[in-house]
């Protein structure tokens, strides 16, 4: 009992340095107390005690987090009116800072404009101030600005000058080089205008615009005047936070010297989940931050503006930001202002950085929460979150040991020898979990878990996981708790000391791969686009009226397309079908079932879901992304078709399908190959002596008959009859040639039937019909 003895007498003495009034002594023997009780945790936890001493450390660890806030706000307060003026002469070089820029980047008349509100804002603020040694930076910052300002003029007017001596000879090359200027898209061609529809309808989300991130965004001016205050207004808070919100605050007004990004490059150990549940959010950042780290490109720094020329986001005293994400098939700007939630003692009630000076974290979360509806978040999962962050492919892989398709071992291999390669970002999920399992296995119930490294050694699989709480951590095999399965070696090759890791829980463990495979339920992975050379996109409707609600017995009316992948024998195509999402209620619960179906067609349109059987028959799921993989062979055919369904079809839809492959392929709609210049329609019905039931028996013949008679003047005419009755009922149709315009012409056909009976629908097409004049036809159903 010693250490939880030690532990009573540093936070009795913690509790009067803290009565006192006395917050640095009181944050010390906090700290220290928390680091004893964990100790004692670790030695004795099988102690009645134990839980007791776990949540009394977690209780000190904050209560020290929150003096710490009130030392620095404090001290803040204490230097406002300095710091206010620091604040107004930051603005002042930031706008010297991006005029320089446009300068360099030979936007000139940007420059000169940036200069000149620079010149102005510099004026104001020297006029404001007393500090002789602002008033002297400003004074320099003025002289630059005004002496780069007017050699820009100068040279734009003998410039101008210039050009009007050569104006005929450069009209006259105007005009002979004179082309269309057109905006093209990432796929090397216009969008279609239906497409344009889609992507401007599917914009506004939540009742905001969200519209399509172009180059000309680059130019998205943040230099201002006063401090920006995003039009929208405040994001709608969580229940948690309306209990603890004391104001909204900018990043000036938290700390002296606020930054995006503190040093070169984010570290995921600096990521903290508080009290909005968007575990599956924190957790993406995390594997993002590890992939910045380890390969050395901004992969989520890089969606923040304003930025250098590097691509590294940089803080804008004057509170306006742009964040780049991936929403309803495109790239959308969404534009926040700074103002962040906090509580008592200044403390922050959203997602942050440990780092009190760095906010990359709290502002994309920001934007991503602000298309989401709000704060009051309720959760996603993380294939979706780090799509929208990155673009990069979500896919989906359950943990179903019970199922004999599922390749543990195969799985183990992907994730080892992929994410090594960055070529994936992964995060794992819990399932629900009772508190009693909570308690024991250390896991927190339906929780999503960043995967910062996945090792082999010699036969050990190992997973590093991070809890975005930053704290709670497993229990199990190969936690910090386990004495017997960290040998030396062991420690040695994953550089990990379970006695140090002991003393501070931020979150992360070591767990074996059985135990994952045992305690968690999914892994959600995200893979580099890159990886895949091709890639073409297409944005579509689906309207409500189009085809029947159910698709178990017609598919010939959904969306369907041809994919030729020509002549090879290895590769693969990954097509992702993406619904588009606009309402805050499906962002909460997703209520369209979608998937995509795949055919050894030939390319050709498809009417029935089994005829022929799908080659891929995917699982319709409640999810805004489906990724279907098709692996291409020796064996395989070159002409697929693809279909998209949807479960039991209420609504209209917006989607995007989009394919990635590693070999050239083509990817297009299939219109519907019979387009009638004359269509009719008869409706009828089986009853007493007219339902005369199939060919089987004698009263086949008083079935429903209809007389067809064309003009039969082409050489070639088609046909198309479809049949529709109550699914319960299998029904076909028989058709057979009775005339001619010419009786010396062989018919094509003598008659035709469209086969097997089927339930609900009978599609019968019937091409070339020769110098046809008259037909029979029968619509007949199972007696």
């Amino acid at each position: 009992m010693e250490y939880a003895e030690k532990a009573i007498v540093a936070s009795n003495t913690a509790v009067d340095h803290d009565c006192k009034g006395q917050m640095k002594a009181a944050v010390y023997y906090y700290k220290e107390a928390a680091t004893l009780l964990e100790l004692a945790w670790k030695i004795r936890k099988d102690d009645p005690l134990a839980n007791e001493w776990c949540q009394k450390s977690h209780d000190y660890v904050n209560r020290a987090e929150a003096l710490e806030y009130q030392i620095q706000n404090e001290a803040a307060n204490n230097m406002e009116s300095i710091n206010q003026d620091k604040v107004r002469l930051k603005r002042c070089k930031y706008l010297l800072k991006q005029a320089l820029d446009m300068d360099e980047s030979g936007k000139e008349d940007l420059a000169i404009d940036t200069y000149t509100k620079a010149i102005e804002l510099s004026l104001q603020v020297k006029k404001e101030i007393s500090d002789d040694e602002m008033i002297k930076n400003l004074t320099t910052l003025i002289e630059r600005a005004l002496d780069r300002a007017e050699k820009l003029k100068q040279s734009m007017e003998s410039n101008s000058c210039n050009s009007s001596n050569n104006t005929a000879v450069i009209h006259k090359k105007i005009v002979q080089n004179q082309t269309p200027r057109v905006i093209e898209t990432s796929k090397g061609d216009l969008y279609t205008e239906p497409e344009k529809r889609v992507l401007l309808f599917t914009s506004k989300i939540n009742n905001k615009e969200y519209v399509p991130f172009m180059d000309v965004d680059l130019l998205e001016r943040f230099q201002l005047t006063i401090p920006f205050t995003d039009s929208d207004g405040l994001l709608t808070l969580s229940s948690e936070q309306k209990k603890k919100i004391v104001q909204w605050i900018r990043p000036d007004q938290l700390c002296s010297d606020p930054k995006m990004v503190v040093g070169d490059t984010i570290d995921f150990y600096s990521i903290k989940q508080t009290i909005v549940t968007d575990c599956s959010f924190v957790a993406s950042l995390a594997v993002c931050a590890v992939y910045e780290k380890t390969f050395k490109q901004r992969l989520i720094t890089s969606i923040i503006y304003p930025q250098k020329h590097n691509g590294q986001p940089v803080y804008n005293p004057f509170g306006k930001y742009m964040i780049k994400l991936h929403l309803n098939g495109i790239q959308r700007k969404v534009i926040i202002d700074d103002l962040l939630p906090v509580g008592q003692y200044n403390s922050l009630l959203c997602s942050h950085s440990s780092n009190k000076n760095e906010f990359w974290v709290s502002l994309i979360e920001k934007a991503y929460l602000k298309v989401m509806g709000g704060y009051d978040f309720p959760g996603s999962s993380s294939n979706i979150d780090l799509h929208a962050l990155t673009g990069w492919i979500p896919e989906r892989c359950a943990i179903r040991l019970d199922e004999k398709t599922f390749n543990a071992d195969g799985l183990f291999e992907t994730l080892y020898t992929r994410l090594c390669k960055g070529d994936v970002l992964i995060t794992v999920a819990t399932p629900p979990m009772s508190e009693e399992e909570e308690r024991r296995t250390g896991l927190v119930s339906s929780h999503a878990y960043a995967v910062l490294a996945v090792q082999k050694v010699n036969d050990l699989k190992l997973l590093k996981l991070k809890n975005p709480w930053a704290h709670v951590r497993w229990k199990g095999r190969y936690s910090e708790m386990d004495d017997k399965s960290w040998t030396s070696q062991l420690k040695k090759m994953l550089d990990y000391d379970p006695m140090s890791a002991a003393t501070f829980d931020n979150g992360i463990f070591w767990i074996d791969y059985t135990s994952v495979l045992h305690h968690f339920d999914v892994f959600c992975m995200n893979w580099n686009p890159a990886i895949f050379p091709y890639t073409s996109c297409i944005h579509k409707t689906w309207n409500t009226g189009t085809g029947p609600i159910s698709d178990l017995y017609n598919i010939s009316e959904n969306p369907q397309f041809f994919l030729d992948v020509g002549n090879i024998n290895s590769g693969a195509v990954w097509i992702l079908l993406t619904r588009h999402i606009t309402e805050l209620q499906d962002f909460k619960e997703n209520r369209e079932y979608i998937s995509v179906l795949v055919y050894k067609n030939n390319g050709k349109r498809v009417h029935y879901p089994n005829d022929p059987e799908p080659y891929i028959s995917g699982t319709r799921i409640n999810s805004p992304h489906y990724l279907c993989k098709i692996v291409i062979n020796d064996k395989t055919p070159s002409k697929y078709t693809l279909v998209v369904s949807q479960y039991e079809k209420m609504n209209t839809i917006n989607y995007t399908l989009r394919a990635y492959a590693t070999c050239p392929f083509t990817m297009k709609e299939l219109g519907n190959s019979y387009d009638p210049k004359f269509k009719t329609t008869v409706n009828g019905e089986w009853k007493g002596i007219r339902a005369g039931g199939c060919l089987n028996h004698s009263t086949y013949n008083d079935n429903p008959k209809f007389k067809l008679t064309v003009d039969g003047l082409s050489d070639s005419e088609a046909l198309q009859i479809e049949l529709k009755a109550p699914k319960q009922y299998q029904v076909g149709v028989e058709i057979s040639c009775v005339g001619l315009n010419n009786t010396n012409v062989t018919a094509k056909f003598k008659s035709k039937s469209s086969g097997s009976y089927r339930l609900l629908f009978t599609k019968y097409i019937m091409i070339e019909i020769r110098m046809l004049y008259c037909a029979n036809i029968i619509c007949c159903t199972v007696h």
